[in-house]
């Protein structure tokens, strides 16, 4: 059995419907089944990552978990009831953010992330990392914007990043939770191209048949007004990684591609995979 925990999440409801494609059986951890709307043969069941009593039953007969993080939970009760239970391996969603062998990491994201990813190799549990840094969903906050006008404001919009769609992080995920076969490896995760937010944008215009264009704004008004919202230690993180972006090309590799059999999707193709997001 599969366990998928953060299911109904981007990257996690794309998972289940992989595994299910495979005709694996999974098994969907969720506060809320009622709302989960995932596919028939997926069974879903309660449980809440910050109430521990309601894991022993989720993880009765898991051999194999997948976990997308929520940032800033606590994941010790997960993995001392995941090796309670007698599971054998763990693939995690990590962050690209993450600097392979430093002690300490440069900003909280990947303090975050490198802490999960060490309690995770304490479990004992067989481990694969899937670091993944800017997915192409980051785009989907240019929508709101696009109910207005055609111009998008955003900082750092010369900032260039490999965009990576979800589906491919998902085939990705089910292929190592049926295959096996990656123990100790930390894969990351990028799509086949470097794009600016610019570039993207122009992309984003062709494919909606709309003359849009940017403008690059000063990042700490935005920041700020973020920050009344979500956390500011994680904002003040994003943006620096963003900051770091501009000017230079994005790393590229053919991960997914080694794991999947087919090239990572482009942009383009999330942008028309996507079309009635920016339209609705």
């Amino acid at each position: 059995m599969y366990l998928v925990i953060g299911a109904t999440a981007h990257f996690g409801r794309q998972t289940v419907e992989e595994l299910v494609a495979a005709n694996a059986p999974v098994r969907a951890l969720t506060r809320t089944p009622e709302r989960a709307g995932l596919p028939a043969q997926a069974e879903v069941v309660r449980g809440d990552l910050t109430k521990p009593e309601t894991l022993p039953s989720a993880l009765a007969g898991v051999e194999t978990v997948f976990l997308v993080p929520q940032y800033g939970l606590d994941f010790a009760p997960l993995l001392e009831a995941a090796a309670q239970a007698g599971v054998r391996r763990l693939v995690l969603l990590s962050s690209g953010a993450v600097v392979p062998g430093a002690e300490r990491q440069p900003d909280v994201i990947a303090q975050y992330h490198r802490d999960v990813e060490r309690a995770v190799e304490a479990s004992g549990i067989e481990w694969t990392f899937l670091r993944l840094l800017f997915p192409a969903i980051n785009s989907l906050t240019f929508a709101m914007q696009l109910q207005g006008g055609d111009v998008i404001r955003a900082p750092y919009m010369e900032a260039a990043f490999s965009a990576v769609h979800e589906r491919d992080v998902a085939e990705v995920a089910a292929r190592i939770l049926v295959d096996g076969g990656h123990a100790g490896q930390a894969y990351d995760l990028t799509g086949p191209e470097s794009l600016t937010q610019a570039q993207q944008v122009r992309i984003l215009s062709e494919t909606l048949e709309r003359p849009l264009t940017v403008e690059d704004v000063d990042p700490e008004p935005v920041l700020q007004q973020m920050s009344r919202f979500m956390d500011h230690e994680f904002l003040a993180a994003l943006f620096g990684l963003m900051a770091q972006a501009v000017g230079k090309p994005a790393p590229v590799n053919d991960v997914i591609e080694q794991v999947t059999g087919h090239p990572a999707r482009t942009y383009a193709q999330w942008a028309a995979d996507h079309r009635t997001d920016f339209t609705t």
